[in-house]
């Protein structure tokens, strides 16, 4: 019966262990993701000084991907986005959106 017992804990253990480490990744690969947005729109897209680029910081998650699924589908035009944003597949830009869209 001991036996049993540590064989749960352990697999409980494990688990959350996996799950932390998978969550962690997860975590990373959105903030990679995002960051390629920062060569454009400045960190967590606060923009850059003196610059033309729209600041994308205070838009929510639903309005950046709505934009950026507007820019892949052709359906708002552009002269940089439009290509940037075929590059991705909407999981990924719906990553983007969620991760600039977090307000500390």
């Amino acid at each position: 019966m001991k036996s049993l017992a540590y064989s749960v804990l352990l697999f409980a253990s494990l688990s959350s262990s996996c799950w932390a480490q998978i969550s962690t990744a997860d975590q990373l690969d959105q903030q990679g993701l995002a960051a390629t947005c920062a060569n454009c729109h400045g960190t967590n897209g606060k923009g850059l000084p003196n610059a033309s680029i729209p600041l994308i910081s205070q838009l929510s998650s639903e309005e950046l991907l709505a934009q950026l699924l507007a820019y892949k589908s052709g359906n708002r035009a552009g002269t940089l986005m439009p290509q940037l944003t075929k590059g991705y597949t909407d999981a990924q830009l719906e990553s983007i959106a969620n991760q600039l869209g977090q307000k500390p």
